[in-house]
């Protein structure tokens, strides 16, 4: 369990879609695990570097084209393997053609070396892995107890939720993901979204206007 003090965080936007990847590190370790690397895998790397960390997996919330755009040359680099969920298997096998839909460069990638399940616990030993459907049925979020820490991938955002219009997409499901998964965590936890600024569990359970707590 990584302790306060070792706990390492770093969000930035990568990739042409601008995603939020986000480095969770331990210093006493040295480990990290990459989450969403949606671009710019040189940007990642360098900031693993700049943190002393060694990235030990490479995990995804879910498999829309803009989440994973430099795991094929992650992987290559650093031999860290691929976490998804299952059921978001038919959108990893189509990354190519969600390229070619939204006119990005594919690079390919190999397939996941492992599937998430919910409530499972994190390679790096500090989060949790929750299953929250709904903007695509293997959509996971990921949450860190004891550092107050959620990132939500592209199911909550600021004041808004995840599109349920792409490929496997439902609001009804999404709107049970949220209320039932996240709304019941801390209220003072932060929350990474896909894209866009941080929140709070609080702040959306009051201000969101699309799924209110």
């Amino acid at each position: 369990m990584t302790n306060q003090t070792d706990f390492i965080r770093a969000t930035f936007p990568v990739g042409p879609l601008q995603c939020n990847c986000t480095i969770i590190g331990d210093k006493a370790t040295g480990k990290a695990i990459v989450v969403d690397p949606g671009g710019n895998a040189d940007i990642i790397l360098a900031k693993l570097n700049e943190l002393g960390l060694k990235v030990v997996a490479l995990i995804h919330t879910h498999a829309h084209l803009d989440h994973f755009l430099a795991s094929g040359e992650l992987k290559k680099l650093t031999g860290a393997p691929i976490y998804l969920h299952e059921e978001d298997k038919f959108l990893w096998d189509n990354l190519e053609g969600q390229c070619r839909m939204f006119g990005v460069p594919y690079a390919p990638v190999p397939d996941p070396d492992y599937w998430l399940k919910d409530d499972e616990e994190l390679p790096c030993g500090c989060g949790v892995a929750l299953h929250t459907p709904g903007h695509t049925p293997g959509s996971m979020s990921f949450y860190f107890e004891s550092h107050k820490l959620l990132i939500a991938g592209d199911t909550l955002f600021r004041r808004s939720i995840g599109r349920t219009d792409l490929w496997g997409g439902d609001f009804k499901t999404i709107e049970k993901s949220i209320r039932e998964r996240l709304y019941v965590l801390d209220e003072e936890a932060c929350v990474v979204t896909g894209h866009g600024p941080d929140t709070t569990i609080g702040e959306e359970i009051r201000e969101n206007s699309i799924v209110r707590g």
